[in-house]
């Protein structure tokens, strides 16, 4: 000690100081770890190494050389000098790791670094067998041994050569660490190269202060040595001790530089882990850890310095942990508050029930507002994008931009066939291409690939943490899957009331028809017939029986008319016949005439996967295919009844059976008779409802083609990712 006490207390500080935060590091990289490979376990081997090397210079400041023993002594600097032997190498070793050595294929620099690194091995080897060998001889006060004494303190220029060597061992690791550093591969992990290239700032930084660190070390060592010609290491403690505890304060305080460092790479970027994102988590703990070495430090510290009772630092201790836990439980409790707030837009009631039934405008549920809070209070992103794919595309609508400002995204059908299905699945995108959005992160349900989410860079330029990223996956899931089933909804809802209505007019004007003009007439002609009948000639005058075939044959067209008007109920038998067939009769009974040629395209996978439809499933793609047929021979002349009309029809299975029906008349929206639009709205829920989609393509003026995708079992109408 250097009896000065806050020069004292503050050397103490740093020291616990590091200690626990080198025994934090090493231990969370290790449980944290994606896989414990054997880097990993060097990584923690190395951080624990560190911690030991402060153990054992708190106890050389805490206790002081004239208080050891020579047995402690021996001890305590073996404590130390091992640890300082192998971290520059375990750094060293840990970089090369850390950039790539080991990967296949090798990268460019692994033949430089391979002879460099067997001369640091060799070398390391040697400083090991000096360590073990001065330790025995410091056991062994033998007179047999001086002549290894003799070797052991061999010096060049009146240097030993051991400083030499541990000199410029350090140097080269440090130095070479920081070479490997410019230079990383690519990771094999997602997000890996990105992580790598954000952390870099900060291991190299934490390099060049330990290459300070070993020319500080080196400087004084070199000291030590040259004045040990005149005296011994005692006396040069006792005589510099001042000199001896500032550069001891200097050099601890830039390794808690460095500790500080590497562990900001450490929690920010997972650079050790292998977590594909980091945690926001793990960053609070590294705070929080930080926070618990600087109070313990500063406190324990204070009492070794003052040479306080042990009682009394116990129960300080004891305190100090007792605080801690509290302020760890209190800010748990402040960030689970904080994430229901941040939550609570996306579990509030849209009222969906009460606007289905009052018949509220449909643009009313309202779900812009729940995934600007995503993008805006949880994820902090300055561009975001929800897409709806597949069975949801057609019900979900246009995919929903964060701002909505940004930029309309193109074709997503490039993306699609990247998607894996692997759990945390996430690919980095070009930013130019895709409206700013650099990450695409799929959405799944029990029906497949539901959606995808694109988000661009953080406000603040940082990276992603795995929890946002799954809550954001879990929102986004349940957005679709809520928007999907609201729409559903009510387009059921609308049809519905249209049918209500409908089946009302009808009523009504069934019954005005037949009161009002229907059973006028029959009676008219009935009273004309009885009055004829009444003279008793039995013969009827020609014109009051035309008058009353007249009544009769206009009753008749009349009544006609209204049966026609009624909606029909009469179902195909599907399930007699079979899709396909039922399908064909169809399109030859009711549209032969209407289409010039009909060409059949069906393989013998996709028919014999028409056979295996269950019948609710086989009916409800009856009624679509028919609808689009029907549609194709309403409008695709564009009331030209001259031009041409060819309808082609194929039917493939791969995955799930593919119906395709292309028309080459004017194309949507171009015929003067286009329908409202409702009976393929409602034919494209119904086959969301099983599990299929329709997906509708055209060409002005070319053709129009619609895909009716069809799973070969019907998912769960329950399905729920959320």
């Amino acid at each position: 000690m250097s009896d000065i006490l806050l020069l004292d207390w503050a050397i103490m500080a740093i020291s616990l100081f590091n200690t626990i935060l080198l025994t934090w590091l090493g231990l969370t990289v290790v449980f944290n770890a994606d896989r414990r490979d054997w880097g990993v376990w060097i990584g923690t081997i190395g951080l624990l190494l560190g911690a030991v090397f402060f153990v054992s210079h708190t106890a050389f400041v805490g206790l002081g050389l004239n208080q050891l023993t020579w047995r402690n002594m021996i001890f305590w600097w073996t404590g130390g000098l091992a640890p300082a032997i192998m971290l520059p190498y375990a750094w060293y070793i840990i970089m090369l790791w850390y950039a790539g050595f080991w990967n296949v294929p090798r990268p460019s620099w692994h033949k430089r670094q391979n002879t460099w690194l067997a001369l640091v091995t060799a070398t390391l080897i040697l400083g090991l067998i000096a360590l073990v060998t001065g330790v025995l001889l410091l056991a062994i006060p033998s007179r047999t041994l001086d002549p290894l004494r003799i070797f052991i303190r061999y010096s060049i220029g009146g240097i030993p050569l051991l400083a030499v060597g541990y000199s410029i061992y350090v140097i080269l690791c440090i130095g070479l660490s920081l070479t490997v550093l410019r230079q990383p591969v690519a990771s094999r992990r997602m997000m890996g190269l990105v992580a790598r290239r954000r952390a870099q700032p900060w291991l190299a930084s934490a390099a060049l202060a330990m290459l300070v660190v070993s020319l500080l070390v080196t400087g004084v060592m070199l000291w030590i040595v040259q004045d040990s010609r005149q005296r011994t290491f005692l006396e040069i403690y006792i005589e510099a001790k001042l000199t001896i505890a500032i550069l001891d304060l200097l050099i601890s305080s830039i390794v808690a530089v460095v500790i500080v460092l590497l562990g900001r790479a450490v929690v920010s970027y997972e650079v050790f882990t292998g977590k594909t994102l980091p945690r926001g988590g793990l960053k609070r703990q590294w705070r929080q850890a930080v926070m618990l070495a600087a109070g313990y430090g500063i406190v324990i510290g204070g009492t070794i310095a003052i040479q306080l009772r042990p009682l009394y630092s116990l129960l300080l201790t004891a305190m100090l942990m007792t605080f801690f836990f509290a302020m760890v439980s209190w800010r748990t409790f402040a960030e689970r508050e904080r994430y229901i707030a941040h939550l609570r837009p996306f579990v509030a009631s849209n009222r969906l029930l009460e606007q289905l039934i009052a018949q509220s405008d449909p643009q009313e549920v309202d779900f812009i507002t729940p995934f600007y809070a995503l993008c805006a209070d949880v994820l902090d992103a300055r561009v975001a994008y929800l897409a709806a794919l597949g069975p949801m595309a057609p019900l979900v609508g246009p995919p929903i931009s964060y701002p909505s400002s940004a930029q309309p995204l193109p074709s997503l059908a490039n993306i699609t066939n990247r998607f894996t299905g692997a759990e945390n699945e996430m690919f980095s995108l070009d930013a130019d291409e895709f409206g700013a959005a650099i990450w695409a992160i799929p959405l799944w349900s029990e029906r497949g690939l539901s959606g995808v989410l694109l988000l661009g860079e953080k406000s603040d330029q940082g990276l992603y943490t795995q929890e946002e990223i799954e809550i954001a996956r879990v929102i986004s899931e349940r957005l679709i899957d809520t928007h999907a089933s609201a729409e559903m909804s009510r387009r059921l809802m609308e049809i519905q009331r249209q049918r209500l209505a409908q089946s009302q007019i009808i009523d009504q004007k069934t019954r005005r028809v037949l009161h009002d003009d229907i059973l006028p007439d029959i009676q008219a002609a009935l009273i004309a017939l009885s009055g004829e009948t009444g003279k008793g000639n039995g013969k009827f005058p020609k014109e009051t029986t035309n008058q009353a075939l007249t009544l009769m044959t206009e009753a008749h067209k009349q009544i006609s008319d209204l049966l026609h008007d009624m909606p029909t109920t009469t179902a195909p038998e599907v399930a007699r016949l079979g899709f396909i067939t039922a399908f064909q009769r169809i399109v030859e009974n009711d549209f032969a005439t209407v289409f010039d040629t009909v060409h059949w395209e069906i393989s013998p996978e996709a028919e014999a996967a028409a056979k295996t439809l269950p019948t609710l499933t086989a009916e409800v793609v009856f009624y679509a295919v028919r609808e689009v047929v029907r549609n194709a021979a309403k409008h695709g002349r564009g009331g030209k009844g001259e031009r041409p009309l060819t309808l082609k029809i194929t039917m493939q299975y791969t995955d799930q059976l593919a119906i395709t029906i292309t028309d080459d008349g004017v194309g949507l929206g171009n015929s003067e008779t286009t329908g409202s639009g409702q009976g393929l709205a409602l034919h494209s829920t119904m086959m969301a409802v099983v599990g299929g989609e329709v997906v509708v393509d055209t060409a002005v003026h070319q053709f129009t083609c619609v895909t009716l995708n069809v799973p070969l079992t019907p998912a769960p109408a329950s399905a729920n990712t959320a």
